[in-house]
């Protein structure tokens, strides 16, 4: 008898344990969620600024969300939807009516079709990742993230509030302008580094620790403006590098080519 309750007391501290450890990660889910709902209050409430900064503690749950479902080996379906529906949230629908709010509520219907654009576009992303995530390798994603979309949009905001007062004529033009860029990234084929392969082994494990403590230090430093570079510096390297890699190609069948159509030497 006692060894029979023995087992069943062994078995139940396994199942509350196993439970305690798919509530790790959802719990960072639920902080994302509560994020982006506080900054949907955010900007109708004209906070502008807070709104920013809750959509990029969003992101900070996000990541420690997976983080967390990875180290504890508790991933799920249903973390996954959970994640997804929240990333709706914080991702697509708060940095929509944030644009929308604070640039292009001037602009009429054709703003609301922008900020709607976004928001479909971030949702597109979302439900092609979540249909092709067992199909990718995890080094590269197609097309640009759509945390990394919304990152881009939160810290041009914070940007502009501490660093360059845009001025009021020209401030829809460019959020235009960069939301459009933004939804078509999204969507787009352009292959993106995850930076999911970087070992920290080996002689290159200094080299990661000194660029990374240089990274901390100049956002630490000027968090304000270093933040917008560092989004929108991510949401440039696709394109930037397709086309240095288109490039290389063309140049390289130029030079094939013309090895081909050389005439032999002669002999002497």
């Amino acid at each position: 008898m006692k060894s029979g309750s023995f087992r069943n007391s062994f078995g139940k501290d396994s199942k509350r344990r196993k439970a305690a450890m798919h509530l790790i990660p959802n719990l960072f889910t639920t902080g994302n969620l509560f994020c982006g709902v506080y900054a949907i209050l955010s900007v109708f409430n004209g906070e502008y600024l807070a709104a920013a900064i809750a959509i990029l503690v969003a992101m900070i749950f996000d990541v420690l969300d997976g983080k967390s479902a990875r180290l504890t080996n508790s991933t799920s379906h249903f973390g996954l939807e959970y994640d997804s529906l929240s990333d709706v949230v914080s991702f697509g629908v708060a940095p929509g009516l944030l644009i929308y709010s604070w640039a292009l509520s001037g602009l009429g219907t054709f703003g609301v079709a922008v900020m709607f654009a976004y928001v479909a576009m971030g949702a597109v992303r979302l439900a092609r990742f979540n249909s092709t995530v067992t199909l990718s390798d995890g080094k590269y994603f197609t097309g640009l993230a759509i945390p990394a979309a919304a990152g881009v949009v939160a810290s041009l905001v914070v940007f502009e509030h501490y660093a360059v007062h845009i001025v009021e004529e020209v401030k829809p033009i460019i959020v235009l302008f960069l939301t459009l860029m933004l939804s078509f990234l999204m969507v787009s084929t352009i292959k993106y580094r995850s930076f999911k392969d970087l070992k920290f082994k080996g002689p290159q494990q200094i080299t990661y620790l000194v660029w990374g403590i240089l990274a901390l230090m100049m956002v630490a430093a000027w968090p304000q403006v270093m933040l917008f570079v560092v989004f929108a510096g991510y949401a440039l390297m696709g394109p930037v590098e397709k086309i240095f890699w288109l490039l290389a190609r063309v140049m390289g069948k130029k030079t094939a080519g013309k090895t081909e159509l050389a005439p032999p030497e002669a002999k002497v």
